[in-house]
């Protein structure tokens, strides 16, 4: 038992030290030397965990789809959210975890590395989500009219994209403040005034910190 809980604990320094480094340095320079040091682990115990840089890479994608989930799941448990609001508290999240956690960071950027040759992509998790939630919304009436839930959807997914991409110059790009403005500009015109009124453009005030895996 000792044993599995080391080589556990093993596991999660060397994922959150190759997130680290991979979001510092970029897939490609990254070092698996560098991510034994990070994480203050030998070679050693590092190939015993992972047989390449790719396996790593790989675990690193797989714990940000599972806290990605976590961040959907917590904005549709919120017994306030309708169908808009859900959607606007997940958008919020998301960007909270890319801002706030390395391996969310890291496996975003991972996408669009060609080096990394992902067959997994966070953002196709995102984006499948948000056009489901967009379809409920179009099926609830509150969608004006001629206004599409795919386009719509194209409008979320490129936006919190770019925030992604944007923030490697600027970090502000992942502020609550623009996600805020970004609601601001487009839930008026999703909806011609169909908002419910408890919908609000801001993060949900009572939005739990997602713990750690």
């Amino acid at each position: 038992m000792v044993k599995q809980e080391r080589a556990a604990r093993t596991r999660r320094a060397l994922i959150r030290a190759a997130a680290e480094v991979f979001a510092e340095e970029g897939y490609t320079p990254a070092s698996l030397a560098s991510i034994c040091k990070r994480a203050g682990v030998s070679s050693g115990a590092l190939h015993f965990q992972f047989e390449s840089k790719k396996m790593l890479a790989g675990a690193v994608e797989e714990q940000a789809a599972r806290i990605v989930g976590r961040v959907i799941r917590e904005a549709e448990e919120r017994p306030d959210g309708d169908a808009l609001q859900v959607l606007v508290d997940a958008t919020h999240g998301l960007v909270r975890r890319i801002a706030e956690d390395a391996v969310v960071h890291a496996a975003f950027e991972l996408c669009g590395d060609p080096a990394r040759g992902s067959d997994w992509a966070p953002w196709r998790q995102w984006q499948s989500w948000v056009e489901e939630a967009l379809r409920r919304i179009e099926r609830d009436g509150l969608l004006a009219r001629g206004v599409s839930a795919a386009d719509a959807a194209t409008a979320v997914v490129a936006v919190t994209a770019g925030f992604e991409v944007l923030s490697g110059e600027n970090e502000r790009w992942l502020s609550e403040e623009r996600v805020t403005g970004f609601w601001n500009l487009l839930l008026p015109r999703l909806t011609e005034g169909r908002v419910p009124r408890r919908a609000r453009p801001g993060a949900a005030a009572s939005e739990p910190a997602a713990p750690a895996p």
